[in-house]
């Protein structure tokens, strides 16, 4: 198995510690966030970084406690750039001095200029004599630890950019990995490129690798993957599949939620394009008995996971023998689930309502995807060769059609919902706009309301469209169709729905709202 060269991120706390990880991925660099309080001397010689960075965060150097890395960082002799506050405390541990706010406080744009003689960290970076950054911090480097020079400035931050080219020591007031900072991508090009990184993080290698350890963790034991039919689930399997064959059992659980035709679709592709052994477990009517007239969001949740469990235990017990249970687990969700501060995040997802499962059956986890983010796991399905149309779905819950029917779950609802969803879908491939969108998807409102059909008047079920556009699901913002693309669909969904005679479009952003209605 191939050892990647690595790139350490010391996580200081900050909210967009994952992009700095998502720009270096997309340079073939192979990195890990590992959060301040467990990178420690034996940590550093055992990771053996070809580099480091030091991440933003919302503590301040002068408090109690503030986050520090180990001292260890600044004697391995590879290159290290502190962001942000990672730039205070390289100041603060070096000999530097750091200052409180007064005044000198920046967040949101700003311009930084030039300053002192060019720097290979910068090469290609100014534009016109400056260049736009995105600044979020209070406190400010107010003298540079010596051996470092001023290499650019802003308003507010007079020393925004400055280095130790001696020992290969960079720090930037501002943060390059965000979208604001348009050319900050550049920055850790040159980065990684003065550290001597070759790209080798490729996902060719990648699947050589994954499939190498997973033979070598399986062996001759059998394996069962909850099947989802999500992009996740579906490039696990594959994987997997090509590592061990028929050793590998999937369990597709279809509990009535499902878009239509997708039940179909999956079992088409995994039964008969990969030849891939597959159970089919439709449950629709244990999961639709359970939940009719069910309204709490929350017991609706809880009800699917607590039968999904049920159904998938009975069906693995089938395939007897079963050592090990596969997921779809990603990096985020591994990075989630610990906080910068060391303990348990709020949320910790778990792929397709199965947490819990392997500690109730007593099997051990493949997780083939854990060290990958989302994009990178459509690249692996893409070199794995699965159908570009599969790769590029749109995320769907795992409670499915659930929760885009708030109010009372009746199988009246949620055909009326299964019908005018694959109308809205198909008019946004039909005008080109799908890749376009992060999801899309139709709610069915708990309201009817009054309408005129022909010369007859209707009582009909309210809709709302929602599309929105994100690169991770954190964030998200309404798609910004226009008008006469919403008066087309509403039209087809009206004329084609019986059912439903009034849409409404949701443009709600994440935050205040959520991507789903419940």
């Amino acid at each position: 198995m191939t050892q990647h060269q690595r790139l350490l991120i010391i996580d200081f706390g900050s909210q967009v510690t994952q992009l700095i990880a998502r720009r270096l991925r997309e340079l073939n660099v192979y990195c890990e966030i590992h959060p301040f309080n467990k990178v420690d001397d034996a940590f550093l010689a055992a990771f053996a970084p070809k580099a480091v960075i030091l991440s933003g965060g919302p503590a301040s150097v002068f408090a109690e406690g503030a986050p520090m890395p180990p001292a260890g960082v600044f004697t391995l002799g590879v290159p290290v750039l502190g962001i942000c506050y990672g730039q205070q405390v390289m100041m603060h541990l070096l000999g530097g001095k750091v200052e409180r706010g007064h005044g000198t406080a920046e967040f949101g744009r700003a311009f930084v200029t030039p300053a002192g003689a060019p720097l290979a960290l910068l090469e290609g970076w100014f534009g016109a004599g400056r260049e736009q950054v995105w600044m979020s911090h209070g406190d400010h480097v107010s003298r540079l630890a010596p051996g470092f020079e001023v290499f650019g400035t802003s308003p507010n931050a007079p020393f925004a950019i400055t280095a130790d080219e001696a020992r290969r020591f960079y720090a930037v007031q501002f943060h390059p990995e965000v979208h604001h900072t348009p050319k900050g991508a550049k920055l850790y090009e040159n980065f990684v490129r003065l550290a001597g990184f070759t790209g080798d993080w490729t996902m060719g290698a990648y699947r050589a690798d994954a499939i190498a350890k997973i033979r070598a963790q399986v062996g001759d034991a059998k394996v069962i993957c909850g099947l989802s039919g999500g992009v996740d689930s579906s490039v696990a399997a594959v994987l997997i599949h090509e590592a061990i064959g028929d050793q590998l059992t999937c369990v597709f659980v279809d509990h009535g939620l499902l878009r239509q035709g997708e039940a179909e679709q999956v079992v088409a592709m995994f039964r008969d394009h990969y030849n891939m052994p597959l159970i089919h477990a439709d449950e629709t009517e244990l999961f639709l008995s359970a939940l009719d007239g069910m309204s709490d969001p929350e017991q609706k949740r809880k009800t699917i996971g607590r039968l999904f469990i049920d159904v998938f235990q009975k069906h693995a017990h089938a395939v007897g023998g079963a050592k090990f249970l596969a997921q779809g687990t990603l990096y985020p969700d591994v990075i989630e689930s610990v906080s910068f501060s060391g303990g348990p995040s709020v949320t910790i997802k778990s792929h397709h309502n199965v947490g819990g499962l392997p500690e109730k059956m007593g099997l051990k986890l493949v997780e083939p995807l854990r060290e990958l983010f989302k994009d990178e796991v459509r690249a692996l399905g893409r070199e794995l060769g699965l159908p570009a149309s599969f790769i590029g779905r749109h995320p769907f819950p795992g409670p499915g059609l659930a929760i885009r029917c708030p109010g009372e779950i009746t199988r009246e609802k949620l055909e009326i919902l299964r019908k005018a969803d694959a109308v809205f879908i198909d008019q946004i491939r039909r005008h080109g706009l799908y890749d376009e969108i992060w999801q899309a998807f139709v709610a069915i409102l708990p309201v009817r309301t009054v309408g005129v059909m022909g010369d007859g008047r209707t009582y009909d079920f309210a809709c709302a469209l929602r599309a929105v556009t994100s690169v991770d699901g954190m964030t998200a913002d309404y798609y910004p169709f226009s008008h006469e693309f919403l008066g087309e669909t509403a039209t087809r969904i009206i004329n084609e729905v019986a059912g439903i005679n009034r849409v409404t479009y949701d443009i709600t952003s994440k935050p205040p709202g959520t991507i789903e209605w419940e």
